[in-house]
């Protein structure tokens, strides 16, 4: 934020939360359910990409939490619009046509002032949903179901030039663009050329799972990955240009801020903690949020 604090979601604590200079934070409002990614948008406002809750496995040697399932009281994902100033929580969209949002994921807004996120889906105990990408406009009037079905979709960004839009698969950990064709319209793919009509930008294999992204002003994509604990560095063009690893196995969300947007905010949800960390080049500015 341009004070120099910083806005996290607490999934499990349900709460949008201000992390202030010193450490210090305050929380912003309590959504219940499942707040699981947030962007500010035109009108200044927090929106969030509300899951509809977790049951969580704590580690009895660690301490560490990790989500295995909806919650019990689940009834729907939805995406929520929250006043900074009062705390005042609206719910703008819990469906899509006859469709409801089962686990919004991830959001980002478009130089229009529109949102384009992410809904994973939910898991229970035998059984999983399949996820979709949307595109809606921030005053509740309009929601498009962009890509259906798509497995797990989580991070989600747009090209410095707003003409490609990012979404990282968590399971797999793959990252797949989609040409921007309009307002909640892009080209795809047929099968067999892809899976789910995405263009395959990289994945690296082995023991890991993507999160949460964000886009470098030189046009790389920065994704937060699991199990093995770090960030991957994307060229947009296709593959891997870097990992760089942290010491959580749950590091699931990045940023950028401080001088010259070169200071990563990186969110370690294992050990339950917000680090600052510089980084070897500039981030993306987001769209209206003055750094």
């Amino acid at each position: 934020m341009p004070d120099g604090s910083v806005i996290v979601v607490e999934i499990a604590r349900g709460t949008l939360t201000r992390v202030l200079l010193d450490g210090r934070k305050e929380v912003i409002a309590k959504t219940g359910g499942g707040p699981n990614g947030a962007a500010i948008g035109p009108d200044g406002a927090c929106y969030v990409c509300n899951n509809g809750g977790f049951a969580w496995e704590r580690n009895s040697r660690s301490g560490g939490m990790r989500p295995v399932r909806q919650a019990d009281d689940y009834i729907t994902g939805r995406i929520e619009r929250i006043d900074l100033a009062t705390g005042k929580i609206e719910r703008l969209y819990d469906q899509c046509g006859d469709h409801k949002l089962n686990g919004p994921n991830d959001i980002v807004f478009d130089q229009k002032g529109n949102m384009w996120f992410t809904d994973l889906g939910k898991s229970r105990p035998r059984d999983m949903d399949r996820g979709a990408v949307y595109w809606a406009r921030p005053d509740g009037s309009e929601i498009k179901e962009v890509v259906q079905p798509i497995t797990t979709p989580n991070g989600i960004g747009l090209s410095p030039d707003e003409k490609i839009l990012y979404v990282a698969e968590t399971e797999g950990a793959r990252l797949y663009s989609f040409p921007i064709e309009g307002n909640g319209i892009v080209e795809t793919l047929p099968f067999p050329e892809s899976i789910n009509g995405g263009r395959f930008v990289t994945c690296d294999g082995g023991f890991r799972r993507f999160d949460s992204l964000a886009v470098e002003a030189g046009g790389n994509i920065c994704i937060a990955t699991l199990m093995t604990g770090g960030i991957t560095v994307a060229r947009p063009g296709g593959g891997t240009v870097e990992f760089i690893k942290t010491e959580d196995p749950f590091t699931t969300n990045i940023c950028f801020g401080g001088n010259k947007l070169q200071t990563a905010y990186l969110t370690f949800s294992w050990q339950g903690l917000l680090v600052a960390c510089d980084w070897p080049r500039p981030g993306l500015p987001l769209n209206f949020l003055n750094t």
